[in-house]
């Protein structure tokens, strides 16, 4: 039986994430994610200013007279929703937790697709596959999936972004837009996102909380990994600390994103305590002038 407040969050996420996509995204996803070819449709009469690259000569030889091929957009998607679901996600200090934020990211993202009659599936990972749903179409369809992103109980706490990628690739067959949404605190993984960002179109959305790259002088505190379960005392009170810390998570932002571009796969950073709107638009933007 899933808790009434579970009921009423993705009743809310739902009414919050559609107006969302019917003001804002429904366009701008349909321009960004083209379908995977052209497929033919009919033949008809050539007209002038019709390409004549695409003259179908058997037809007009049979008919004397010249016919044109007509196809249309191969417009249908499958959208996989990778979401990293391991202990680190349970943390936030601003407005939401990391795995509130990647709740809310993928609804939008699915009922973007599910307006374009796309298909949607979903993978929750930690160190091994915790569910794999696979896409499908339609609203009930779509509300199961941020059901299970809410309400579900991963059996393992760490990360292993590289054992999810493998997976994707043996039971997602065709090629797929994939949203890979981690705050990738993980090893060894970029082998194989190269390999899956061949097969498929990786979109690898970060999701970051402020207090993992800035601390505010509050004196000595005691933090424990969420992952491993080793505890830290830190003295935030200490400024060449604050500077040091700033300075290694800025570093360690801009080696990963060196390694998004060089695999050429987009990258969007969404912070928890900051709309993630913006960074989505301008995502869209950037990568409809780019195709």
């Amino acid at each position: 039986m899933i808790p009434k407040e579970i009921l009423k969050k993705i009743r809310r996420i739902e009414i919050h994430t559609k107006k969302l996509v019917n003001d804002l995204f429904s366009g701008e996803y349909h321009s960004t994610f083209k379908g995977q070819g052209m497929e033919f449709e009919e033949v008809r009469q050539y007209v002038p200013g019709d390409d004549i690259r695409l003259i179908d000569w058997n037809v007009t030889a049979r008919t004397g007279y010249p016919h044109i091929k007509k196809f249309k957009e191969e417009r249908e998607l499958s959208v996989v929703l990778m979401v990293d679901a391991s202990s680190s996600g349970k943390f936030g200090t601003r407005n939401r937790f990391k795995s509130e934020t990647a709740a809310e990211l993928c609804a939008l993202l699915a009922f973007s697709a599910i307006k374009n009659n796309d298909k949607v599936g979903l993978i929750i990972f930690t160190d091994q596959i915790e569910k794999y749903i696979p896409p499908q179409k339609g609203r009930p369809h779509v509300l199961r999936l941020i059901r299970e992103i809410l309400y579900f109980k991963p059996q393992r706490i760490k990360t292993d972004i590289a054992g999810a990628l493998e997976y994707l690739n043996k039971v997602i067959k065709r090629k797929s837009v994939v949203f890979l949404i981690s705050d990738f605190l993980s090893e060894n993984f970029f082998k194989p996102l190269q390999i899956a960002n061949n097969k498929h179109d990786v979109v690898a959305m970060k999701i970051s909380d402020p207090r993992e790259s800035e601390f505010s002088n509050i004196g000595l505190i005691e933090l424990e990994d969420a992952e491993t379960g080793e505890i830290f005392m830190i003295d935030t009170s200490s400024k060449q600390f604050r500077q040091e810390f700033s300075a290694r998570a800025s570093e360690d932002n801009d080696i990963l994103k060196k390694e998004f571009r060089s695999i050429n796969m987009d990258f969007i950073n969404i912070r928890t305590d900051q709309s993630y709107i913006v960074p989505l638009i301008n995502f869209f933007k950037m990568r409809e002038k780019r195709h």
